[in-house]
């Protein structure tokens, strides 16, 4: 397996490891409910290393951007962060990414650490414009810092003004002691924060002083068990789940990620087009049991009469609510926020209801 500059230190700290995306990476510390809480209530740190980062400069790098992502790339102002996602010629979805606006002729791109290689692959055999490509995912290092109080601890090691950074923004500046850190506010919790670029050599520094810097907080480290029930209390998709190959984004309530300017030759244009004025057969909803249960992935989802109408992509307790929650696709038919459908756990036909996304507010 892959490693991150902080493996050896997950470890040290009894971290639950595991497989993912070929990195061996933390699931949980103190556990998944007491780290979720720790980034909803005060400060949590993920270690995002194993993300990727593609670098694209050149005079032709707008050009190549406009016609590889769903976004409207030319929008962005200089310091700005843009979500999108790479369509594929069957009107689903390679990857969902964010791009960041460098400078006039220069773009960082963060894709997800299980795509990677694909997503790479794609970039080439898509630069028709012979944009500059570089893969930097094994030269970056990165860290998540998320939660209300993450602003007060990061503050303490940089003069760059973090309050001065608007959401989907991001400035360099020195942090920690050291030069040139990006320093995004962006992140996949709903809790606030800021994601920070750096090199992996700078690891162990930038770990050591923003745990100090937060101790006064009750900072602690998190692992991807507590990523994942954040983000999905908030309704954000995850690849391999609620995006895939597959999937139309149309379905997936990405239309305004998916802009049609004449300029833009994204592949499946015509047809999420199509979709997006004469609407989709199916859609992905939010739903919230209201038996005692809980809706896991691949269960299916049915209505009264038992007819199988959808399929779970997402689903856990919620650690705030203490409520079932769980993300699917269903027939567009049931997908009005108040609808009543079931869940088929294990053979019991348990009452969900459909509702408005996130779940915590």
């Amino acid at each position: 397996m892959k490693t991150t500059p902080f493996t050896q230190l997950h470890q040290d700290l009894g971290a639950k490891m595991s497989s993912f995306a070929g990195f061996n990476m933390p699931i949980e510390y103190s556990g998944i409910l007491a780290e979720h809480h720790a980034v909803c209530e005060s400060v949590g740190v993920f270690d995002v290393s194993h993300m990727g980062e593609f670098w694209v400069r050149g005079p032709h790098a707008l050009s190549f951007l406009q016609n590889v992502t769903s976004n409207d790339v030319s929008t962005l102002q200089v310091g700005q962060v843009q979500y999108a996602y790479f369509p594929n010629e069957n009107g689903g979805v390679v990857d969902d990414l964010l791009v960041h606006k460098m400078g006039e002729e220069e773009y960082l791109m963060v894709v997800n650490a299980s795509n990677i290689e694909k997503d790479w692959q794609w970039c080439l055999d898509h630069n028709a414009e012979g944009s500059i490509l570089d893969n930097a995912s094994d030269r970056t290092a990165q860290l998540a810092i998320q939660g209300p109080n993450a602003i007060l601890t990061l503050q303490k090691l940089t003069d760059t003004d973090l309050s001065t950074i608007p959401y989907y923004h991001f400035k360099f500046g020195e942090f920690a002691g050291i030069d040139n850190i990006l320093i995004a506010n962006t992140g996949y919790t709903g809790a606030g924060g800021f994601e920070i670029y750096f090199e992996p050599a700078d690891g162990l520094k930038i770990w050591n002083a923003v745990f100090e810097a937060g101790k006064e907080f009750g900072i602690v480290p998190v692992g991807l068990g507590a990523r994942d029930t954040l983000r999905l209390e908030m309704g954000y998709c995850l690849y391999g789940h609620e995006l895939g190959e597959k999937i139309s984004p149309i379905e997936a309530g990405l239309g305004w990620v998916t802009k049609f300017n004449p300029e833009k030759h994204t592949p499946s244009k015509e047809l999420f087009q199509k979709q997006m004025a004469e609407g989709v057969s199916r859609k992905r909803i939010g739903l919230e049991m209201r038996d005692k249960g809980i809706a896991r992935q691949d269960y299916e989802l049915m209505d009264a009469e038992s007819r199988v109408i959808g399929t779970v992509t997402s689903g856990t307790i919620s650690p705030m609510s203490k409520i079932g929650i769980a993300m699917g696709y269903v027939e567009t038919a049931f997908a009005k926020p108040g609808t009543e459908i079931f869940v088929n756990i294990r053979d019991r036909k348990l009452k969900a209801e459909v509702v408005k996304m996130p779940f915590r507010k």
